[in-house]
């Protein structure tokens, strides 16, 4: 690692690389080889490739030169704000759909990204339309190919490979499981592999597996008792259908938990309203279908529930990865009624002589004595943005000069192009807004509103 790197760690409060990222840093930013990353969800592999690109791009060239492909629009937001967080000089867009391609367009001519993080059609629609230029790409990076690479995905990316020039261009391709197989249309040439898979166990062993029963088939009741003797910690519950997260996620509402709910078939302000909610701190649980499992970079997560069995090994690795990150210590509970058993690759996974542990659910007496714990805070709507010209230090001096807050009162703060979203603590939360309304935010009167 160069002494160049050093600023960007500390910046990030990073004291030095894992050994993965040693390895993946030292595969890309001193070969000229393509290279494939597997290593655990919750390993820091969006670092392992965006570091040594950092040295690898220059940035005083205003043209894309590196493309990384992601399944999703969440990995591609929060891809390109670890880049932001950097520090390094390089320029990024984040593209995907579910918002207007020409949005995209107006961002992409004002700022003339180094990088663009995008989904396989939304990056096909840019470069078919001359918005983005394949011309001086030299690296494309592959975030969860093995998802990217299935099968909804392959006329997508057959057609996106062929764009980039093949002559000096390397691929990038980073997961947690293996690909059953490589497609040609990537082109891969010689290859250097970084695999921190443990003899293919790729759960880390920092997270505990318990098994709850529930002596009904429907799971609701039992659930809400888990939940209960969580207390504040943050939980996500993994269900496999987006009808049984709406059910879910009602139910555990009307039980007076804070709950956000994740999937595919809502729209995506709802998506990205959910996921900060339960990022920030807002909430404590996220009930979702596993399009959660995947690309979220969610600190601090607790408890992983399995209220239906993983459909297959890879998406329960997928899910636990969610806790446990980093060296952080997690624990994954599998709710199962009579008919159900924990699936055999999990308990295969487990230390040789050690089984899996038996959780006791909360008494009835004791639930009576419980009540679902509130969230430290609470999300505040502000209907101003980037376009406004409105930043973070404005938000701060705003609130702490008109609504009488602390700086410890002030969370995460997200400004996006038309709105600005802020983590605010919940004890503070009325008086504030009592005192901000009416008031103009760098002259100008606007909505401020708990989102919900």
């Amino acid at each position: 690692m160069t002494n160049n790197l050093h600023p960007i760690l500390t910046k990030l409060g990073i004291d030095q690389l894992n050994a993965m990222q040693q390895e993946a840093y030292e595969a890309i930013a001193h070969s000229d080889r393509d290279v494939v990353i597997l290593s655990p969800t919750g390993t820091g592999k969006t670092l392992a490739y965006l570091l040594p690109l950092a040295e690898r791009l220059d940035a005083s060239l205003d043209e894309v030169q590196a493309i990384v492909v992601v399944p999703g629009r969440e990995l591609a937001m929060q891809s390109a704000e670890v880049l932001k967080s950097m520090g390094a000089g390089l320029r990024a867009c984040a593209c995907y759909g579910g918002r207007m391609a020409m949005d995209e367009h107006r961002t992409l001519r004002q700022v003339r990204p180094h990088i663009v993080f995008g989904t396989p059609g939304r990056l096909n629609d840019h470069l078919d339309k001359g918005n983005i230029s394949a011309a001086h790409v030299r690296f494309v990076v592959i975030d969860e190919f093995d998802k990217c690479l299935e099968m909804g995905f392959l006329k997508e990316m057959a057609q996106l490979m062929k764009t980039f020039p093949a002559a000096g261009r390397r691929n990038l391709l980073l997961s947690a499981t293996e690909a059953e197989q490589i497609p040609q249309f990537v082109r891969m040439g010689r290859t250097e592999r970084v695999d921190y898979r443990i003899d293919d166990e790729q759960v880390s062993e920092r997270v505990q597996i318990y098994q709850v029963r529930s002596p009904q088939k429907d799971k609701l009741q039992p659930l809400c008792r888990l939940l209960l003797s969580f207390g504040e910690q943050s939980s996500i519950v993994f269900l496999n259908y987006r009808d049984s997260v709406e059910r879910v996620g009602n139910f555990l509402r009307q039980q007076g938990f804070a709950v956000s709910i994740f999937h595919g078939g809502l729209e995506q302000r709802q998506r990205e309203d959910a996921l900060y909610r339960f990022v920030n701190g807002s909430v404590n649980v996220l009930v979702c279908t596993d399009l959660a499992s995947r690309g979220l970079d969610i600190p601090d997560v607790a408890n992983i529930v399995h209220y239906h069995l993983p459909e297959t090994e890879q998406n329960y690795v997928h899910r636990v990865g969610r806790t446990a990150r980093w060296d952080k210590q997690g624990r994954a509970f599998f709710l199962l009624n009579a008919e159900e058993r924990v699936p055999d690759y999990v308990t295969a996974g487990q230390p040789e002589g050690v089984d899996l542990i038996d959780y006791a659910l909360p008494t009835e007496s004791e639930v009576a004595q419980l009540k679902p714990a509130q969230p430290r805070m609470v999300t505040l709507y502000i209907g101003k943005g980037k376009r406004d010209k409105l930043s973070r230090g404005d938000i701060v001096g705003f609130l702490c000069k008109k609504g009488g807050l602390q700086g410890s009162d002030i969370g995460k703060i997200s400004v996006e192009e038309r709105f600005t979203y802020v983590a605010v603590a919940r004890d503070r939360f009325r008086q504030l807004l009592r005192q901000i309304q009416g008031e103009k935010i760098k002259g100008v009167k606007t909505i401020f509103e708990e989102v919900r």
